[in-house]
């Protein structure tokens, strides 16, 4: 089993009978040059986990493969014209060869004030390699490779250290970190929740800013 990080959620496994992508998303690069998948799996419709621009052609590009997404996925890539399976919390089936399981069923919360939404982990070959996604969920199978979020609105370092002490992989290999260099999405977050009155305002690095 083999795995290549195109940066930030997206990993494409490699079990010897299938190639499988997951969250190819607008925070990374260079999945869309991948032929031969056998499927395209999308964890939750956040867009950092589904550039839905590229989605298409990589679609008709690599013909063969299924596209496979959580409950909450679905309105989006209907829109797109795409014929897609949607895999719920506790599905069991096989990508080419390949033992899948789907678990969880939540994205962890960011804030009070916003919904929680549908987030689907996938376990590949029994817990050979397990993606949750944007979730702390552990699940009950020993996990052999575990894709360790570690950078997130959603998610502070504490967090993330209990969760890869929760599920005791033998690997870990941090995802979801392209937030760290970009602190765009935090800065959005802080406008968006700000209180009544109080303007985010972000200051330009070595410039003086009036306030």
């Amino acid at each position: 089993m083999r795995i290549v990080h195109y940066g930030h959620a997206c990993v494409l496994l490699e079990t010897g009978t299938a190639r499988i992508l997951l969250d190819p998303g607008s925070f990374s690069e260079g999945f869309e040059t991948e032929r031969e998948l056998s499927a395209v799996v999308i964890t939750h419709q956040h867009f950092d986990h589904i550039d839905s621009e590229k989605l298409p052609a990589l679609l008709e590009a690599n013909p063969d493969a299924k596209l496979i997404v959580d409950p909450g996925t679905e309105e989006t890539v209907a829109k797109l014209g795409l014929e897609f399976q949607v895999a719920r919390p506790g599905d069991a089936f096989e990508i080419a060869g390949t033992a899948v399981n789907a678990v969880g069923g939540e994205h962890a919360v960011i804030h009070q004030d916003i919904p929680v939404i549908p987030n689907v982990g996938f376990l590949f070959e029994h817990g050979g390699f397990y993606h949750p996604g944007d979730s702390f969920y552990v699940p009950e199978q020993k996990v052999d490779v575990l894709g360790l979020p570690t950078g997130a609105p959603w998610l502070k370092a504490g967090e993330a250290v209990d969760f890869l002490r929760a599920v005791a992989p033998r690997v870990a290999v941090p995802i979801h970190e392209a937030v760290l260099a970009n602190p765009a999405m935090h800065y959005g977050l802080f406008t968006n929740l700000a209180p009544e009155g109080t303007e985010v305002r972000v200051a330009p690095r070595g410039e003086a800013a009036k306030l």
